[in-house]
């Protein structure tokens, strides 16, 4: 493919993003490229409606596909929260570190054993007919009772990958990109878009 939006503001997520699609993709557009865009209301109840909110109306604005992801941080301990609401947990305008206060303070009386948690991604690519397809990915982990690591972003310095005895924020970018819901979703995507 020649082109493709990527429907995000976040430039953590857009290179990681840039990393894994540079051999799909001649070139990657981010919303900082087209400002006159107006910002979706993300109000879908799951993240797939969410995603394919945000990717169908860059795609009909723009007339080129786009793609838009939604994740999130699910916890057992809290029911699925914060879920959706994962990138505004603590308010609106709340950054990463608030939001992480605001987990670690409601975990705070839950035990190691019991901080079982998900990360889930979906990614929505949609073209300018309207036409949208869903690409998902999930990484299993535990939280931390204090964060480690200073790389990636959102609750990355909060959740531990078993299997590698680190956090996503201790990972190097090219492990994280392989094992992380949203670098499953995207493979499960690149490999669609070689395919075309």
């Amino acid at each position: 493919m020649k082109e493709l939006i990527v429907a995000t503001g976040n430039r953590g997520k857009f290179r990681e993003l840039e990393l894994l699609l540079q051999d799909a993709v001649g070139r990657l557009f981010s919303l900082a490229d087209f400002p006159e865009l107006a910002p979706v209301v993300e109000d879908g109840a799951t993240f797939s409606e969410n995603a394919v909110k945000k990717a169908k109306s860059a795609a009909l604005a723009t007339g080129k596909p786009v793609i838009a992801d939604d994740s999130g941080l699910v916890v057992d301990a809290l029911n699925g929260r914060p879920g959706v609401h994962s990138a505004r947990f603590a308010g609106e305008e709340c950054s990463d570190a608030e939001n992480n206060v605001k987990l670690l303070r409601e975990l705070a009386e839950v035990p190691a054993e019991c901080r079982t948690a998900a990360f889930h991604c979906v990614i929505a690519f949609c073209l300018p007919d309207g036409t949208c397809l869903t690409f998902d990915g999930e990484l299993k982990g535990i939280v931390m009772n204090a964060p480690r690591g200073s790389d990636g972003f959102g609750y990355d310095p909060l959740f531990l990958v078993p299997e590698y005895g680190r956090t996503l924020a201790e990972l190097p970018l090219d492990v994280k990109n392989r094992i992380s819901h949203r670098g499953k979703a995207l493979a499960k995507l690149k490999t669609y878009l070689l395919g075309l």
